[in-house]
């Protein structure tokens, strides 16, 4: 009896392994059905323009498809919000900027969803910057001199709304020299253009992009670029550090490929390498470089310690501002 049943369990081991390995066998490889790609931001922006570059070489490199969907709103925390609710099976990525996982969160409270622990950040794809301009009747045509007027005179600045990049690089600018200014919001970086261009507010850190052809026509005067390097579209324009004498000083941010946080390490690792392959090619830098942003691709690590280095560095900004939503 005690032989027969241990013949049988020895039988149903065996099955079992064998079933198991049947089911290992038929797994389909990695990718076996399309990649969506959610993005926060509409059409033509610099985030949907790199995400669009990314699918398209990634799609080459993996013979799948590989689409970009569009769902703007909260911040770019929307399609943030649906990456980190999907499956963790590598069919459902998103590309946002770093401000989702450093800021929002404290910005907007009540997401329904924490990207600091649902998300997994697996690739810097890219670095991006602002530029500072001023409505010329300010008068002010360096960094220098608008410090001077801000801490003599009532001075504004206008922003594509609280947390973005130019609002939090103005916040730091200001931090960084004890000038004060008042903050104008918007509802997205054309309304805060078109007020500095109309004088509405003096100043504003804006996509180089968007306001570069103002400057140029003389509408607009650019005083520095908050990043470390000079622009490539303007390398005319000092850096925040050259201008303010102030060296170490890089306001930069990042678009980010991020996942849900539980990923399996195989496909993680399948898109970190596809990343830095695609980012480093001189295709895609160079058509990066034409929306003045610097193409990156890192490891998943390099991308989680460059999130959590940026969130120690904006998150006291952002707790003294109170910008918390209700």
């Amino acid at each position: 009896m005690i032989k027969r049943s241990l013949r049988t369990l020895l039988a149903g081991c065996a099955l079992a392994a064998l079933a198991a390995g049947a089911a290992h066998a038929q797994a389909p490889a990695y990718p076996s059905q399309m990649i969506r790609i959610l993005v926060g931001a509409p059409p033509g922006a610099p985030s949907d323009i790199t995400a669009r570059l990314f699918a398209d070489r990634l799609s080459q490199r993996l013979h799948q498809n590989v689409i970009v969907e569009n769902r703007p709103g909260v911040g770019t925390s929307l399609a943030a919000g649906l990456v980190a609710k999907a499956d963790p099976d590598g069919y459902t990525l998103g590309v946002s900027p770093d401000t989702v996982v450093t800021v929002n969160p404290l910005v907007y409270p009540k997401l329904g969803f924490d990207a600091r622990t649902e998300l997994m950040n697996v690739s810097v794809l890219a670095n991006f910057t602002q530029m500072l301009v001023c409505n010329p009747a300010t008068g002010v045509k360096t960094a220098a001199e608008l410090v001077a007027r801000a801490k003599s005179h009532p001075m504004t600045y206008a922003s594509g709304g609280a947390g973005v990049p130019g609002h939090l690089a103005a916040e730091m600018f200001l931090r960084r020299t004890g000038a004060e200014m008042q903050h104008i919001p918007y509802r997205g970086p054309a309304p805060a253009t078109m007020s500095v261009l109309a004088g509405e507010a003096d100043c504003g850190f804006l996509a180089t992009p968007t306001v570069l052809p103002h400057v140029k026509e003389g509408k607009l005067v650019a005083l520095a670029v908050s990043s470390a390097a000079p622009s490539p579209l303007a390398p005319q324009v000092p850096t925040l550090a050259q201008a303010l004498q102030d060296p170490g000083l890089d306001i930069s941010f990042r678009l980010v490929l991020q996942a849900p946080r539980n990923l399996p390490p195989a496909i993680a690792a399948e898109l970190e390498q596809a990343a830095d392959a695609i980012m480093k090619q001189p295709q895609v830098r160079a058509r990066l470089q034409a929306l003045d942003l610097v193409g990156v691709g890192s490891t998943h690590q390099a991308a989680e310690a460059q999130i959590r280095a940026d969130t120690l560095r904006w998150e006291p900004l952002v707790r003294r501002l109170n910008l918390a939503s209700s």
